[in-house]
């Protein structure tokens, strides 16, 4: 009988599918730069889709997390290491909400938001935020573009740094200190 606590089933496929969602993410958001002109506008423009779908899907991982206490973590581990998870998890949670609505921001901000509609993956219209799109003064909106830019890729590397944090720690209690880590997070 297998005695480690576990995630619930919708924390468990909340949390692979954001995580898989922002890697396609930050797979699509590297290569844009390096593809053919032609294909530039479609990659972007399934960024964006998938940075909106990450949010609405960490909005969910938030309310179930309130809604469901997360298994505890085991008595074996360090306070250190206890500590330590609690604010990789605290960063993780702030970034995913980070990440795509300072992408939003600077898409809000583009010169060219006017008069190029999004839609969700092509289909759902959705809006850019307001404020920010009717900023009256070029420069201002141009400044704004650059600093909400500026803002999601320095989110990106956090994103890196914590999720390389969060990897790590579940490789090292799963392989080093033979814990079932990796159980608590599988279907």
């Amino acid at each position: 009988m297998n005695q480690t606590p576990r995630y619930t089933r919708t924390a468990v496929t909340l949390h692979w599918l954001i995580a898989l969602l922002m890697i396609v993410n930050v797979v699509l958001g590297l290569a844009a730069e390096s593809l053919p002109d032609s294909w530039v506008r479609t990659t972007i423009d399934t960024h964006k889709s998938i940075g909106i779908t990450v949010l609405g899907l960490a909005l969910l991982r938030l309310l179930w997390r309130f809604s469901h206490r997360p298994p505890a973590l085991p008595a074996a581990y360090p306070s250190w290491e206890r500590r330590l998870s609690g604010v990789v998890h605290v960063l993780l949670y702030v970034l995913i909400f980070a990440l795509p609505l300072s992408g939003w921001m600077h898409d809000s901000a583009w010169e060219g938001a006017a008069t190029h509609p999004m839609a969700l993956f092509g289909i759902v219209p959705w809006p850019r935020i307001g404020w920010i799109q009717n900023v009256a003064d070029p420069a201002t909106k141009e400044s704004l573009h650059t600093l909400f830019g500026h803002w999601h890729v320095w989110f990106g590397y956090a994103l890196y740094a914590a999720f390389a944090l969060h990897l790590l720690g579940a490789l090292k209690h799963q392989f080093v200190d033979r814990h079932a880590e990796l159980q608590r997070m599988g279907w």
